[in-house]
């Protein structure tokens, strides 16, 4: 019988949120989803070969907890929150997006009346 997973830790919790910030402002959110949701049977295998790869992502890229985030991916509910939080922070982006387009559109209007 299997054990519960430990529970993320803030620091986790606060990595997943920095990358679901990045991937949203980048308008990235669903090959972002379609990614994470078809790699989580394969979540071993993904984080395996982001170690291999950390020589040359660090080296190109700076990326504070690398490390941290190959560990995540490991966890199937780490992959959830990440699409979650991700989710979620596109609904805000949307939202907020649709309420600076109606305050342009009454401005215009204004201007013309």
């Amino acid at each position: 019988m299997a054990s519960e997973p430990t529970p993320l830790s803030p620091d986790d919790l606060a990595l997943l949120d920095r990358l679901a910030t990045r991937v949203v402002e980048l308008h990235m959110e669903v090959p972002a989803i379609l990614t994470l949701e078809t790699s989580k049977p394969l979540s071993l295998l993904a984080s395996q070969t982001l170690v291999f790869f950390e020589p040359i992502v660090q080296s190109l890229f700076r990326f504070d907890g690398y490390r941290r985030f190959t560990a995540l991916v490991e966890r199937r509910d780490a992959l959830e929150t990440l699409t979650q939080k991700i989710e979620e922070q596109s609904e805000r982006a949307s939202a907020e997006r649709r309420r600076q387009s109606e305050l342009r559109r009454a401005a215009r209007a204004a201007r013309r009346s």
